[in-house]
């Protein structure tokens, strides 16, 4: 029995090792983000949004996913930038953040990129800037910068029990 729970705690920890360093980065407008793979589980196709009312803005509503009720953020929305009409390009990524799956509305997905901590550096300091908040970190990519997310701090707490409640 001991020998099973070992290996499974080595299957987990070589799991861990394989998402250490990489990164889905995704555009929106000229910016390029990335975020860690580990809270990503699915990037999938804009579908039909039902809306629901008294949810912030940047919440656009709800989805089924195969029988699970998502609710879907427009990322371009939440960072107070001007929204912009979906197209073909438009890809919802499927995030696990707070015990709450969520969709990211996001203008197109690029790749995924391993980024070792030595190339990422702490956002500047620019006083309480509400953008930097949702930044975790700064990849540096060859001649490239990559706006690294915080997961944990695209939803507020009210925001998840909010939707945790749909």
């Amino acid at each position: 029995m001991a020998d099973a729970a070992m290996n499974e705690k080595m299957e987990i920890q070589e799991e861990e090792d394989t998402q250490k360093d990489k990164f889905l980065t995704f555009t929106l407008g000229d910016e390029c983000y990335g975020i860690e793979i580990r809270y990503v589980t699915e990037i999938i196709g804009l579908q039909p949004i039902t809306e629901v009312p008294e949810l912030p803005e940047y919440i656009r509503g709800i989805i089924n996913l195969r029988g699970t009720i998502i609710p879907i953020m427009d990322v371009r929305l939440r960072f107070k930038k001007s929204f912009r009409e979906y197209n073909d390009r438009t890809c919802v990524i499927v995030i696990d953040i707070k015990d709450l799956s969520i969709g990211l509305i996001v203008d197109s997905v690029s790749e995924v990129l391993s980024i070792l901590e030595e190339n990422i550096v702490n956002p500047p300091e620019m006083g309480r800037s509400l953008q930097n908040k949702y930044i975790k970190g700064i990849g540096k990519v060859e001649n490239h910068v990559k706006l690294l997310l915080d997961c944990d701090k695209l939803l507020k707490d009210d925001d998840a029990q909010n939707l945790e409640n749909i």
